[in-house]
C-alpha cells in the first residue's frame, strides 16, 4: 500500500503524519521515534500515524504540554481534524497516552492493539534512564552527551538511524518534560477507567524488554474490560522490528475481529 507524507495545521501546531489507504486505524508512536516506526504497518494494513507533538517533523513548541493529559487532548484535535469517528488504536511505549483518549471516548474505539506501553496501572517503577531523565540538570545532561553509537545500542538497524536524525533539541525537550510530569501516582491515575474498554484488544508483550517488565503485558490485559488476547513475545522492546511476523498477525486480529 502507498504511503503518503502530510502536514496541516492542528491545535495551532503544525503537524505531520503518515497515510495510506483509508483504514479508520491510529498508529502512536512512543520515545524516541516517530511515525516512521509505524511503516510496515501502514504497508500491510494502511491507516494514519502521526508524528506527536515534540517529535518527528512535527512542531516542537516549549509551551506545549507534554504531559498524558496534553497528548489527551491533541488526539482529540487530530482525530476531529481528520473526520474520523470511529477508530482502531495500534500503540507502543508512550503511545499509550491513546488509551487516555479511548477511556475518554470508549464508544468511539474499535480495536485496541497494544504494544509494550508505558503502563497505566499501580505498582510500576521507571527505568534507570527514566529515572535520570526526570531528575532536574541530571538529565539534560544525559541528553547532551546522547550520540548516535547510543541510539544504536538501544534502537534496531534503521530505525536508529532514522530517530536519531529528529533527536535535536525541541525533542529532547518533549522527552524530558514528559517524564517530569509522569511520575507513578499519575500513570496510575491515567488507567483508573481500562476497565471500561470492552472493544476487541490484543496485547503484544515482549519478555526481554528492558525498560519494562513482562508482568505488565498480563496485567495490562487484566486490566481491560471484555476479553482481550494476550501474547508473550521472546523479543526486546521494538518487537515487530525485531520478529517482522508480527505485523501480519496484528492483520489477521483486524480480520477475526472485523
Amino acid at each position: 500500500m502507498e504511503i503518503t507524507e502530510e502536514h496541516a495545521e492542528v491545535a495551532e501546531l503544525e503537524v505531520h503524519w503518515r497515510r495510506a489507504g483509508d483504514a479508520p486505524i491510529l498508529y502512536l508512536h512512543g520515545v524516541p521515534t516517530a511515525s516512521f516506526d509505524w511503516i510496515p504497518f501502514l504497508e500491510r494494513l494502511g491507516g494514519i500515524a502521526p508524528d506527536l507533538p515534540g517529535f518527528g517533523r512535527s512542531a516542537k513548541p516549549a509551551e506545549f504540554d507534554y504531559s498524558i493529559a496534553g497528548y489527551d487532548r491533541f488526539l482529540e484535535a487530530f482525530v476531529e481534524r481528520r473526520g474520523i469517528e470511529r477508530l482502531s488504536l495500534v500503540m507502543h511505549d508512550w503511545g499509550s497516552v491513546g488509551l487516555a483518549f479511548a477511556q475518554r471516548f470508549p464508544e468511539r474505539i474499535e480495536r485496541l492493539v497494544v504494544f509494550t506501553t508505558v503502563p497505566f496501572l499501580p505498582g510500576y517503577r521507571w527505568h534507570r534512564t527514566a529515572r535520570g531523565w526526570r531528575t532536574p540538570l541530571l538529565g539534560e545532561l544525559m541528553m547532551g552527551f546522547t550520540t548516535r553509537r547510543a541510539f544504536r545500542r538501544e534502537l534496531p538497524g534503521e530505525l536508529a538511524d532514522r530517530a536519531w536524525e529528529c533527536f535535536d533539541q525541541g525533542t529532547q525537550r518533549a522527552i524530558l518534560k514528559l517524564y517530569r510530569a509522569s511520575p507513578p501516582e499519575v500513570l496510575e491515575r491515567a488507567g483508573a477507567r481500562l476497565g471500561e474498554l470492552r472493544c476487541p484488544a490484543l496485547v503484544i508483550w515482549p519478555t526481554a524488554d528492558p525498560y519494562i517488565a513482562a508482568e505488565f503485558g498480563q496485567r495490562t490485559a487484566d486490566a481491560l474490560g471484555g476479553a482481550p488476547e494476550l501474547e508473550l513475545v521472546d523479543a526486546g522492546h521494538w518487537t515487530w522490528h525485531e520478529r517482522p511476523e508480527f505485523v501480519e498477525r496484528v492483520a489477521r486480529f483486524f480480520r477475526e475481529s472485523g
